[in-house]
């Protein structure tokens, strides 16, 4: 079937538009909805219980059936030990899923904005990893989810890859670190925290809201979208988490990463710099300390 062509080309805020979610029920599908909705824009959210995105012909017939003007493709296996012990099935998900959702854009005309993940880079450098760095992923997830992007690049024009860095958000779907370490540190007096792992925090809503901005550019291509002020270690990250929460009681020791046997892989550095924004002059992501305070006080105010 020959494809269709592109129904809008920039999504300005007058505009109200149809986005169709995969994978919208996990943490930052549940703070992408809310940003969404509060654009005025209509979303439909789907997960692998209505949308199973392994499944080619479901995907097809959704996507055009529904005719969304952007899909944003979330979903995806985001447990890198478990795609470590389970290589098919993150390669069927996370590959051939994003396969499948590029192959239903193409025929309905839909833009496709991809969810990216700095874990591609091997996490050699000393310094934050720009868009112009080559990738070389060390684990069965990073390389799952940039063989993605390469099907993504080569299948459609009017794309967006947007990588994240340590994303946290979600509110009670918040299963990453940022609960964790709330949830330990009131119960324990003292918590062993790897030191020699550095990354950019992302938060969930700017993440979210970041998206919607760029959609407004028509500038499509591949974006680092991630906190500003500069990257940390999940020490330095912890430290800041114990601080906002107002949690006195644990006391942090620094550890080597060696002292954790994982099945996966994890670089070194995972940081990241928005580099083509600021080329364009388009950063507009906040500092990560005063994202992660506000996301903070917010978790108290629920």
């Amino acid at each position: 079937m020959t494809p269709r062509p592109p129904r809008v080309f920039v999504y300005h805020k007058e505009y109200k538009v149809k986005i169709l979610v995969t994978g919208g029920r996990g943490m930052l599908g549940s703070d992408l909805r809310e940003v969404v909705l509060q654009a005025g824009h209509e979303c439909i959210m789907t997960d692998i219980n209505d949308l199973d995105v392994r499944e080619y012909e479901l995907v097809r017939r959704s996507i055009l059936d529904i005719r969304p003007d952007v899909v944003l493709h979330l979903a995806a296996l985001t447990d890198v030990d478990e795609c470590e012990r389970r290589p098919a099935e993150a390669y069927r998900t996370n590959t051939v899923g994003t396969h499948n959702v590029a192959l239903a854009c193409l025929e309905s005309g839909a833009t496709l904005v991809y969810i990216g993940t700095i874990s591609i880079f091997g996490g050699s450098k000393c310094e934050p990893y720009t868009e112009f760095d080559i990738p070389a992923p060390a684990s069965v997830y990073a390389n799952s989810k940039y063989q993605a992007e390469l099907i993504v690049q080569r299948l459609l024009q009017r794309h967006y890859i947007v990588r994240a860095g340590w994303m946290f958000g979600g509110g009670a779907e918040d299963k990453k670190f940022v609960a964790k370490i709330i949830e330990l540190a009131r119960t324990r007096d003292t918590l062993q925290i790897v030191d020699d792992k550095f990354g950019s925090p992302t938060y969930t809503v700017d993440f979210a809201a970041g998206i919607l901005r760029l959609l407004e550019t028509g500038l499509y291509g591949t974006y680092h979208m991630v906190n500003t002020g500069g990257f940390c270690s999940r020490f330095e990250l912890a430290q800041a988490i114990l601080e906002y929460a107002g949690i006195a009681t644990c006391r942090l020791i620094p550890v080597s990463s060696a002292l954790f046997s994982l099945p996966a892989p994890r670089p070194r550095m995972e940081a990241a710099v928005n580099y083509h924004l600021e080329l364009r002059g388009l950063n507009w992501m906040r500092p990560w300390r005063e994202a992660l305070k506000a996301y903070i006080e917010r978790l108290k105010g629920d």
